[in-house]
């Protein structure tokens, strides 16, 4: 298994990099060895290009494409290696051991639910969380990184996604703008860097990307056929800010493996271990967080290592988060308690699910959250303009 890099080989360090580059307040963590202060230091703007879902191996298919020839090397995403907790970490510089987002499904206590963090909604259904007349600020508690920096920054998001809680609780007092197709968000990134304005920092996020990998497969000809468009895209990009004294970096949050309906473990089929179960799983299919009765503690391990040991690797959560699979330094006040009594991290390309009697069962053939290769690592693409 691969686990995260927050020594300096990581998008958490990555970040590190970046703020301190534009002249922002420490994350405490250590810079990115690839991609030091300095060399970000030089430049008026820079602009981030977030795509959702491109894994390393998925780039090193396409050797020949414009990406691939300026990727300056890779780096490992967080733990687990999902877009909810590693996003979190590119908004705010921190690693999930400070910012305390674990998964798609988190149990928050101090709201007695399971929630699907990027929506915002309890697992069991319902209105997002501002609506319900709870404050998301309240709830992440998180310094958003654009209120690090002594400039200037814009956030480019989806029209779908930008008025979340989620992201607008990462906003900071940073400008958002939306857009509806990939050329708009191209063109309009184009528009920013050839504004004139002064010292800036730009990030864009991509999602498409992710949502086709999930539906179709990590390398199916619907994903290779959409980032060749996305290729073109940035190509375009190159040209049309050619001398605006810009940096650009893109990168992932995760990449992707695929799976299929044999190395599904459904806990329908295991109604032993369900009954140990004192919340639904929560995490995600690759890594999943069991909070177990007291009183089964014993009877959920002895039946995990005797039916499941060839799919799932068991850890007791707080050794996870003695090892540092998190990240580095204090961890988050709630981190223990979102993580749960147990851990399973799945081996190859295994998932687990459970469902709730209502919830709508759906099938995906690309998926991520775990430690292969394929997820873990992403790649680092600059190029200076």
């Amino acid at each position: 298994m691969i686990w995260p890099d927050y020594e300096g080989g990581g998008i958490v360090n990555l970040m590190a990099s970046l703020v301190a580059g534009l002249g922002g307040a420490e994350t405490g963590y250590p810079y990115l060895a690839e991609l030091l202060p300095g060399e970000i230091a030089a430049y008026r703007r820079v602009l981030l290009i977030l795509v959702d879902g491109l894994g390393r191996r998925f780039l090193n298919r396409h050797p020949d494409s414009c990406l691939a020839e300026h990727c300056r090397g890779h780096m490992t995403s967080v733990f687990p290696s999902t877009t909810a907790t590693a996003v979190t970490t590119y908004l705010t510089g921190l690693a999930p051991q400070q910012h305390g987002l674990t998964g798609w499904h988190m149990y928050f206590r101090e709201l007695g639910a399971v929630l699907a963090v990027l929506p915002g909604v309890p697992r069991y259904g319902g209105v997002p969380l501002k609506t319900a007349g709870i404050d998301p600020q309240w709830l992440f508690a998180h310094m958003p990184i654009y209120n690090r920096l002594p400039i200037d920054s814009v956030i480019l998001i989806p029209a779908r996604l930008a008025q979340s809680d989620f992201n607008l609780a990462h906003r900071g007092k940073a400008e958002m703008r939306s857009f509806e197709t990939l050329d708009e968000c191209f063109l309009e990134i184009a528009a920013i860097l050839r504004s004139g304005r002064d010292r800036q920092f730009i990030y864009a996020y991509w999602s498409e990307f992710d949502s086709i990998s999930h539906e179709s497969g990590a390398y199916s000809p619907e994903a290779d056929w959409h980032y060749l468009r996305i290729d073109q895209a940035f190509q375009r990009l190159l040209r049309h800010v050619a001398g605006q004294d810009v940096l650009v970096i893109v990168s992932a949050d995760h990449g992707f493996i695929d799976t299929g309906p044999r190395r599904i473990i459904d806990l329908a089929r295991h109604p032993e271990l369900t009954d140990c179960l004192a919340l639904p799983l929560c995490g995600e299919p690759r890594v999943a967080y069991c909070y177990v009765r007291p009183d089964r503690q014993g009877d959920f391990e002895d039946y995990v290592r005797e039916h499941l040991a060839d799919c799932a690797e068991l850890w007791k959560s707080r050794e996870l988060l003695a090892r540092g699979r998190f990240g580095l330094g204090e961890p988050h006040p709630r981190l223990a308690e979102r993580i749960g009594d147990y851990t399973l991290v799945m081996k190859e390309n295994y998932i687990v699910r459970d469902w709730l009697p209502w919830e709508e069962r759906f099938e995906q053939i690309g998926v991520h959250g775990g430690c292969s290769e394929e997820e873990m690592f992403v790649p680092l693409i600059v190029t200076a303009r």
